[in-house]
C-alpha cells in the first residue's frame, strides 16, 4: 500500500492542481474586464458594455471556483503538513495573511459592486471597481508567488533551535527566483486567459454569433496571445539561467543531465532511467543546452550525479517541462497565424476557429506542466535546502489520507466537468438577447467596420 507521505503528496497536487487551474484566467481575465469597462466609459460605445456583461458572469463562475479551491489547500497545510507550519510557519504564515488582508479582501468586496452595482453606481465608480477587483487577483498572485519562491530560493531568514524566524522580510519576500517565476505566471496567466477568450468566442461564432462584441473579443484575445508569447519565451530563458544559479539540480532534471560536463546536448527525448542514471532512446541535439544554458557554445553545466542522494524524481520533471514547452510552441504557431490573417483578410476561417475551441484550455495544460516542474523539481525539500519533505508530512494513518484523496478527486472532477459545460452552456446561450440589445448588434453589424472599432 502507498505510504502516507506518498498519498499526501498527491493530494496536495490534486487539490492545487484542481485550484490554479481558475487563478490563472480571473487574475488576467480581470485586465480584460477593466479593458471592457474603459472602452466602453470612453466610447459610450454599447458593445464595449456587452462584451463586459458576458464575460463578468465568466469571471465570477471562475472566482467562486478558484476561492472554493484554495480554502481547501489551505486546511492541508494543518491536516497532512503540520511539520511545515511548525518549522517555517513564521514565514507562511505572515505571507498568506497578506494576501487574505490585502488581496481577497479588495476582491470579495468589489467584486459584488462588479456584479451587482451596474444600475446603482456611477459607471465610473464601476469602472473603479472592476479595476480595484483586476489589481486584487494581481496582489494576490504577488504573495502567492512570494511564498512559493521563498520555499524555492530562501533566504532572508535565520533558524534558532530548528525553526525559522525572519530576519528581512524584504530579502524572503524579494528572493532570488520572485521576480522571474512572479512575471513568468503572469505572463502564463495572461496567455491562459487570451486562449481561453479565444476559444469561447470562436465557439460562439461557430454557434452562430453575428455579435459585433463576440467578433471583436475574439480577435483581441489573439492578437494579445500572438503579441505575449515571446516575451514568454524569453521571460522562460531568463527564468531557466536564474534556476540554472540557484537550483541547479532542478535543472538538470528538467534537461535530463546526468554528468557534469561542458558540450552539453539538448535533449529532445528520452526515457530518463533513476536506476541506472541515464537516459534511454535519447534523441539530443550536440551543444544545443549548453548554448541556450550558459549561452556559450561549450559551457559547463552541472549534472545530477553533482548532488549525490538529493536529486529530484527525474522522469516526471522531464516530461513535464517538454509538455509545456511543446504547448508554448503550439501557442506560438496558432496565435501568430491568427494575427497573420487577421492582418491579411479580418476574417479567420472555420478550420481555425474550430483549432481556437480545440486550444480554450491550452493554457491549463502549459501552467499545471509548469508547476510540476516547479513543484517536484524541487524535491526532497519541502522548503530548499531547510525543511525535507518527509520531515513535513502528518503522522495519521495512509488508508485515513487515501479516503479524503478519492473523495476530494470525485469532487473535483465533478466540479471541474460542471465548469467546462456551464461555460460553454453560457456561450450558446449568449446570442439570445433582448430585443433592444439584439438591434443594437444589428446596427452595427451593417454600419461599423471592426478595425475602426477596435481603435475607437
Amino acid at each position: 500500500m502507498i505510504d502516507t507521505l506518498m498519498l499526501s503528496r498527491i493530494q496536495f497536487a490534486s487539490n492545487i492542481t484542481f485550484h490554479i487551474l481558475f487563478p490563472t484566467i480571473t487574475i488576467a481575465l480581470g485586465w480584460f474586464l477593466f479593458f471592457f469597462k474603459l472602452k466602453f466609459v470612453r466610447t459610450q460605445n454599447e458593445i464595449w458594455n456587452e462584451a463586459y456583461k458576458f464575460w463578468v458572469k465568466i469571471f465570477a463562475l471562475t472566482f467562486a471556483l478558484g476561492v472554493v479551491s484554495g480554502l481547501t489547500m489551505s486546511f492541508q497545510f494543518g491536516t497532512n503538513w503540520p511539520g511545515y507550519m511548525e518549522k517555517v510557519g513564521n514565514i507562511a504564515g505572515p505571507l498568506l495573511a497578506y494576501e487574505v488582508l490585502t488581496a481577497f479582501f479588495l476582491e470579495a468586496t468589489f467584486l459584488g459592486v462588479m456584479l451587482f452595482g451596474t444600475n446603482r453606481v456611477s459607471q465610473k465608480t464601476h469602472l473603479v471597481a472592476t479595476f480595484l477587483v483586476a489589481f486584487g487577483t494581481t496582489l494576490s498572485a504577488f504573495w502567492i508567488i512570494a511564498l512559493n519562491s521563498w520555499m524555492q530560493t530562501p533566504q532572508g531568514h535565520k533558524i534558532i533551535d530548528g525553526i525559522v524566524f525572519a530576519d528581512s522580510w524584504l530579502a524572503i519576500i524579494f528572493n532570488p527566483s520572485m521576480p522571474y517565476r512572479l512575471m513568468h505566471m503572469m505572463m502564463a496567466s495572461f496567455l491562459t486567459a487570451a486562449f481561453f477568450v479565444a476559444g469561447v468566442s470562436a465557439y460562439r461564432s461557430l454557434k452562430g454569433s453575428t455579435s459585433v462584441s463576440n467578433n471583436l473579443t475574439l480577435k483581441l484575445a489573439v492578437t494579445i496571445a500572438a503579441i505575449l508569447i515571446p516575451f514568454q519565451i524569453l521571460l522562460g530563458d531568463l527564468h531557466g539561467t536564474n534556476t540554472l544559479e540557484h537550483q541547479p539540480a532542478k535543472l538538470a532534471a528538467m534537461e535530463g543531465i546526468w554528468k557534469t560536463g561542458g558540450n552539453v546536448p539538448a535533449v529532445i527525448f528520452a526515457i530518463p532511467d533513476q536506476t541506472s542514471k541515464s537516459n534511454l532512446y535519447e534523441i539530443a541535439i550536440p551543444n544545443l543546452a549548453s548554448l541556450y544554458l550558459t549561452h556559450t557554445w561549450d559551457g559547463e553545466v552541472k549534472g545530477l550525479d553533482a548532488f549525490g542522494t538529493d536529486i529530484p524524481p527525474v522522469l516526471p520533471v522531464f516530461f513535464a517541462f517538454r509538455i509545456m514547452v511543446g504547448v508554448g510552441i503550439l501557442m506560438l504557431c496558432i496565435s501568430w497565424f491568427g494575427f497573420w490573417r487577421l492582418r491579411r483578410e479580418q476574417v479567420l476561417p472555420r478550420w481555425f476557429k474550430a483549432s481556437l475551441v480545440g486550444m480554450t484550455f491550452s493554457g491549463w495544460i502549459a501552467v499545471v506542466s509548469g508547476w510540476y516542474v516547479t513543484e517536484i523539481g524541487r524535491q526532497p525539500f519541502l522548503v530548499s535546502g531547510i525543511l525535507r519533505t518527509a520531515d513535513a508530512v502528518t503522522t495519521v494513518p495512509s488508508s485515513m489520507v487515501l479516503s479524503t484523496l478519492l473523495l476530494y478527486l470525485i469532487l473535483y472532477i465533478g466540479l471541474l466537468a460542471t465548469y467546462i459545460w456551464i461555460v460553454f452552456y453560457m456561450a450558446r446561450k449568449a446570442d439570445q438577447l433582448p430585443a433592444d440589445l439584439q438591434d443594437i448588434d444589428n446596427k452595427s453589424i451593417s454600419s461599423t467596420n471592426l478595425s475602426g472599432l477596435a481603435k475607437s
